[in-house]
């Protein structure tokens, strides 16, 4: 490992140099993280449904007595026999901080298009708690954003991520944020994609402290050049 090596004082103020960034970092992300949640928000008028263990539900019903919803776009359609290998490590990342979410007025669900049978059997076999729920039959996942039919992979192309991108795959990943008001009406305050789902991965921002960092040198420079379902290592 060839790295340059200095005395203790000089590493102090090498490390001083970057705290000023990092705090820069910071103060940026409060005021980022503010401007979001001054988004103005869309009210949901189109009836939502899915399959639970609890049986049929509306968008309003997930929820489960809190104000707030994330959704996780979990990538599982019908026909794959287990659900994404990156949406599967994001999803290592929810159980702990979720306890504490669900007692600060926000409900954490996953929404696949598979059927609640495979993602029953798949996070049985992940053990992983979080609620996860089927869109099968509903345009949910299609409506944002992140589920793809026929014509746009004939295409090549479809609206992703606020844009035109280019989809090879009839699912893609991303986080939706909805509130409920007094009355039950629910809005659409917030959604993410992409790179956009970093911030859940606790993983990455401890690679990111680590002197050789996240190493995803290639044949793909994402996740999947080392990352593997946590019972396939």
């Amino acid at each position: 490992m060839d790295h340059m090596v200095v005395t203790r004082d000089e590493w102090i103020a090498a490390r001083k140099r970057l705290m000023e960034r990092e705090k820069e970092l910071t103060r940026l992300q409060d005021l980022v993280n503010q401007e979001r949640r001054a988004l103005p928000w869309v009210k949901i008028d189109k009836q939502y449904w899915f399959d639970t263990t609890g049986g049929r539900k509306t968008l309003a019903d997930l929820f489960d007595g809190r104000s707030q919803l994330i959704v996780y776009h979990f990538m599982f359609a019908p026909e794959w026999q287990a659900g994404c290998l990156g949406c599967s490590f994001f999803a290592d990342h929810v159980d702990g901080p979720n306890l504490h979410l669900a007692h600060h007025d926000v409900t954490f669900v996953a929404v696949s298009r598979a059927s609640l049978a495979q993602i029953q059997a798949y996070r049985q076999r992940m053990g992983w708690r979080f609620e996860w729920i089927s869109s099968a039959g509903s345009d949910f996942n299609y409506d944002f954003g992140v589920s793809f039919r026929k014509e746009d992979l004939a295409r090549g192309e479809a609206w992703y991520n606020f844009g035109t991108a280019t989809v090879t795959t009839e699912e893609q990943h991303g986080t939706s944020v909805f509130v409920k008001d007094d009355n039950g009406v629910v809005y659409h305050t917030y959604s993410s994609y992409a790179r956009g789902d970093e911030r859940g991965l606790g993983a990455y921002m401890m690679l990111d402290l680590t002197p050789n960092g996240r190493q995803e040198n290639g044949p793909n420079y994402n996740l999947t050049d080392w990352v593997k379902r946590h019972d396939e290592y």
